[in-house]
């Protein structure tokens, strides 16, 4: 796509970009893509924690959405529909998978990392650093460390986790409090400075070529699909 195109288009809403896939645009999905590739895969590497499983579970997300695009009616955020794909996705994969997360597993992940000393002065995030606190969320209950990657993270409001994970606004708080009291615990008895010089931008990122491979490997699978188009039997997202 063309520079200059991309700038437009980098311009344009959720629902305008959907509106022109669904005309006939096909490659401007990837600019979906683009906006949300981070998003799923902090949501997604919360409930499955498996690279490989996370990249498959992504590249499913966006084609099933792609598949179901005319069934967004715009009554509620393309992001949350979105992710709300991605995340019954990931469900199913731990439901097929039949395996259970091993909490005491990554808990003992964290004794791996040693200290550091560190000047008043660094405010620069070390990886070891962004590693402890990575492995610390991971050490969460799945509920907990996906309300809280999807809040503190992601930015995404009360209402909008509530619906993405089909659970009521109340739970999402009480979840949201929970994981960050247990996640202040466990940095404390690490005596670690992390969690208060860690950027959230740099936490569980997805870039490079992990991230060109999902939108390439996409746009192959739904290149040569019908494209979808809204018919009165449209179902409301």
């Amino acid at each position: 796509m063309p520079s200059n195109l991309d700038e437009v288009v980098s311009k344009l809403s959720d629902s305008e970009v959907v509106e022109r896939v669904l005309r006939g645009d096909t490659e401007l999905y990837q600019q979906i893509m683009r906006r949300y590739n981070r998003r799923l895969y902090r949501v997604t590497w919360a409930i499955v924690q498996d690279k490989d499983e996370v990249e498959d579970v992504i590249q499913e997300t966006y084609v099933r959405a792609y598949e179901h695009l005319a069934q967004f009616a715009g009554r509620a955020l393309f992001s949350t529909w979105l992710t709300k794909i991605a995340i019954h996705e990931a469900w199913g994969r731990m439901k097929r998978r039949n395996k259970q997360y091993d909490l005491d597993s990554t808990a003992a992940s964290l004794n791996k990392f040693r200290r550091t000393t560190e000047t008043p002065e660094d405010y620069v995030i070390s990886n070891e650093q962004r590693e402890v606190l990575e492995h610390a969320i991971n050490a969460l209950p799945e509920p907990q460390r996906a309300v809280l990657v999807m809040r503190s993270l992601e930015q995404m409001t009360v209402a909008e986790i509530a619906n993405c994970l089909d659970i009521t606004p109340q739970a999402v708080r009480m979840r949201f409090v929970r994981a960050r009291r247990t996640l202040r615990r466990a940095l404390d008895a690490r005596g670690n400075a992390a969690r208060s010089r860690t950027p959230e931008s740099e936490l569980f990122e997805f870039l490079g070529e992990r991230c060109a491979r999902v939108t390439a490997n996409v746009l192959l699978r739904i290149t040569g699909m019908v494209t979808p188009t809204r018919t009165a039997s449209t179902q409301a997202d």
